[in-house]
């Protein structure tokens, strides 16, 4: 009688271990993205996320046959809401960078990166360089590779920064700033694609010293999650070799943004 108790407690034991570990598999990855930033990351009307990196995310989890739960949050916390666990993983379109591997760990690139100056239209703006531009008013969103740029860069401009990209678009189009500087992708989209961008150009070659724009656009995870980004880089190969990555980036771009062809 005792050896059946012991043998039904250890059954017991061993099923609310396995359930635990079935409960653990089965947790959603929770995906932390900004949300302001089309075409990557941006609310619909509803107040529903959308965009190329909330799309690559979902094709990631199918691979990796997890469920995903999304968080917006404002760019300047992204990085310390991860450190504190509110999610697992950025997927936001974030350069990486030396100075952000001093305190997270990236997967492989999924985006090339590179930076461009935003000016008017009717700007006579067509020398971009520190020294032309002494004295101008030049605007990106804070807490970017664009800031420090910007900071490092063109210490004799005007500098401002501005907590989201939506907000630096609509001083440039309200004549407050002389140029912006962003990322080239979501730039290029909103001067040729959007209604308001239509006012705007981009001037200049292209930015891409690693230095400011890194070794392109991964997604970010604490250091000691090691597990997740191997996982996160085999199925980012999969989406990739089958076809997937290609039918997402076509919704959206008219250039392949792995390659910038």
């Amino acid at each position: 009688m005792i050896k059946k108790i012991r043998s039904f407690a250890l059954c017991t034991l061993l099923g609310s271990f396995a359930f635990g570990q079935l409960q653990a598999a089965e947790a959603p990855l929770r995906i932390g993205t900004e949300g302001a930033y089309p075409p990557f990351n941006f609310m619909t009307a509803d107040g529903k996320l959308a965009g190329f990196d909330i799309d690559i995310s979902r094709a990631l989890c199918e691979k990796m046959q997890r469920d995903c739960s999304f968080v917006a949050q404002d760019w300047d916390g992204i990085i310390p809401a991860l450190l504190a666990g509110k999610y697992d993983v950025i997927v936001a379109s974030m350069f990486i960078t030396e100075k952000r591997k001093l305190k997270v760990d990236f997967s492989d690139p999924y985006q090339k990166s590179a930076m461009t100056f935003v000016v008017d239209k009717n700007s006579k703006i067509t020398d971009i360089s520190p020294s032309a531009m002494v004295g101008k008013t030049i605007g990106a969103q804070g807490s970017t590779t664009q800031a420090d740029f910007l900071s490092k860069v063109y210490a004799d401009s005007e500098i401002r920064f501005y907590p989201t990209q939506d907000a630096v678009n609509l001083d440039l189009i309200s004549g407050r700033l002389d140029a912006q500087v962003g990322d080239i992708i979501p730039m290029l989209d909103w001067t040729v694609k959007s209604t308001d961008g239509k006012c705007c150009k981009l001037v200049g070659e292209a930015i891409t010293d690693p230095a400011y724009v890194g070794d392109g656009v991964g997604m970010a995870l604490r250091q000691e999650d090691d597990k997740l980004r191997l996982a996160l880089n085999k199925a980012l190969a999969e989406i990739v070799a089958d076809g997937t990555y290609k039918k997402i980036n076509d919704k959206y771009f008219d250039l392949n943004i792995l390659t910038l062809k």
